[in-house]
Parts: C-alpha cells; structure tokens; sequence
C-alpha cells in the first residue's frame, strides 16, 4: 500500500514537470519560428532552406538558434511568472537562520524549489495544457489563440498573489488610467508587480523564520557573557540547539506545508 502511494505521488510530481516543459518550450519554440517566418518575409533572413506543404525546412544555425532560444527563455518565465520566487527565497533564508552556511546546498535548495513550484503550480499547469497547448499542437486553434488560451490561467495564478498596491504602482509608472483591472492589465504591469508581491511575501516569511533562531542566538550569547566565555564563538554553540528545535518542531513538514498553503486563496 505504501508502495502504491509513493508511485501515484511521484506520477502527481512527474505530470506537471512534463506539462510544463512542453507547454513552455513548445511555446518558446512556436514564437522564434513566427519571427523567423516573418523575418524572411520581409527578406532579412536567407537561411531557411525551403518550404511546401510539409512544411518549412530551416537550416541548422537557424534550428540551434532557435533551440537556444528557446533554452534560455524558459527560466526567465520560470522565475518571474511562477511560485519558484518565493520558494527559494525562503529556503535560503532559513538556511540563514540556522546558520548552516552551505547545507543544505544550492543544488538542494534550487531542486526542492522546482519540485515545490511544480507542485504548487500544477492546476494551472493542467489548465494551459488542456485549453491552449493540446488544442494547438492538434492543429485546432492557431497560435495567437493558444497564446491568448495559455495566458488566462497564468494571469489567473499571477491577480490572486499580486497585491493591490503593487499593482497600482506599475498601472501608475505604466500611465495606465486608474481604474485599471488586472483582468484588463497588460503583462508588461502585472509581471513585475506580481514580482514585486512575491518578493514582499518571502521577506514576510523569513522575518517569521528568523524570530525563534534568533532568540536562541541571544540566549547563547547572554550564557556565555554571564559565563565569562568571550573567545567562544555564540554560533559554534547555538547551532546544535537551533537544529535540536527544527527537528522536534518537524520544521521542514511546517515549512513547506506555510508555503505551499500560502499560494492557496
């Protein structure tokens, strides 16, 4: 039985990866393929080898530009469109607070902050998936259509986690009319002002991490002052108390379910 539950999440953690790969490289790839066609109709780009009706043939630098592309799109929407914002930030934040320096490290951090991301970010996933990226590759919709059918989950995920006054900043900088929704908002607005939110959030999160290490740094510090122990480092000490609490507190179990619960509206 408890096999069984361990595949069915790991497929539940495994779907949304797969969703999202897809959904955005074929994204990413569809958009440089559009600026190469139009490129090459103005006449700027002579380095598509032919087209017909199966299609258009590019040449290799063409396809590697485009893969690249493509590559190093993915990160950027990644980071400033999800959840993955907050998670890493307060990740390393706690590991601020223990004191810990380098453990857990920055492939840990980074890894369970992708695998969070997927997690959190999976009913969205499934939704682009399902309205605009499986109806596009099937040849129902055209890609301006799937752009605009991917783009209401994301915006969707991005209101519900976008302050008010965030929001109204960028509508002001933008010199939008006041009265502007984020339903009517262009991406240039509410892209950075969601930004803007998440980071409010994970700083938010963190001052509560920091508070109980803390206290147990001034604690230590005060024994052994009182103790007459100056040449003792208060961190070297505090440590094995600060790691003693997170685990009777099951910190990890507490911390990544707050995070996961404060994306939930």
């Amino acid at each position: 039985m408890g096999r069984r539950d361990s595949d069915m999440s790991r497929l539940t953690l495994r779907r949304p990866f797969k969703k999202l790969l897809l959904v955005l490289l074929g994204l990413a790839i569809t958009m440089g393929l559009y600026g190469v066609a139009h490129a090459q109709s103005q006449g700027q780009l002579p380095l598509i080898v032919g087209s017909g009706q199966g299609g258009t043939n590019y040449s290799v630098p063409i396809q590697t530009l485009l893969f690249f592309t493509a590559l190093s799109f993915l990160p950027a929407v990644l980071l400033m469109m999800t959840g993955f914002t907050r998670i890493v930030i307060v990740l390393s934040l706690l590991r601020q607070a223990l004191g810990t320096q380098s453990s857990p490290p920055n492939q840990v951090i980074v890894g369970l902050s992708l695998f969070l991301t997927f997690f959190v970010m999976g009913p969205t996933l499934d939704k682009v998936y399902e309205e605009a990226y499986v109806p596009y590759t099937n040849n129902s919709i055209p890609f301006d259509v799937a752009l605009s059918k991917a783009e209401g989950p994301m915006r969707s995920f991005m209101s519900k986690q976008t302050r008010q006054s965030d929001f109204a900043l960028f509508v002001k900088l933008a010199k939008l009319p006041v009265d502007t929704k984020v339903d009517a908002a262009p991406m240039r607005v509410l892209v950075p002002a969601f930004v803007i939110s998440e980071l409010k959030s994970a700083f938010q999160i963190g001052f509560m991490i920091f508070i109980p290490f803390l206290v147990i740094d001034i604690v230590v510090a005060s024994v052994l002052m009182s103790l007459g122990m100056m040449m003792l480092s208060p961190v070297l000490v505090a440590l094995p108390f600060k790691l003693m609490l997170f685990v009777l507190a099951d910190g990890w179990n507490l911390l990544v379910g707050s995070l996961a619960a404060s994306f939930v509206t």
